[in-house]
């Protein structure tokens, strides 16, 4: 059996933390761990060279973010909701 080298534990890593995201009732879960997911899929990408996979995680990451700041916004001023 050969040896799962580095590059390859991120890939999986990336798998499984989006695949756990997955499963969140919470949403601020959800999105932490998405964007933790997409960002060792990103790194992934790079590494291996597929920039389709790198560039769309980076996307899917910026949009986990967006809706971060957006709930972390609105939890801080509820009156502004």
């Amino acid at each position: 059996m050969e040896d799962i080298n580095t590059v390859e534990t991120i890939g999986y890593f990336a798998s499984i933390m989006v695949a756990i995201s997955l499963t969140m009732k919470n949403i601020i879960w959800l999105r932490w761990l998405n964007f933790v997911g997409c960002t060792l899929f990103v790194i992934y990408g790079v590494f291996i060279s597929a920039w389709p996979v790198a560039g769309m995680n980076a996307f899917v990451a910026g949009i986990n973010i967006y809706h971060l700041i957006k709930i972390y916004r609105a939890k801080a001023n509820p009156t502004a909701a």
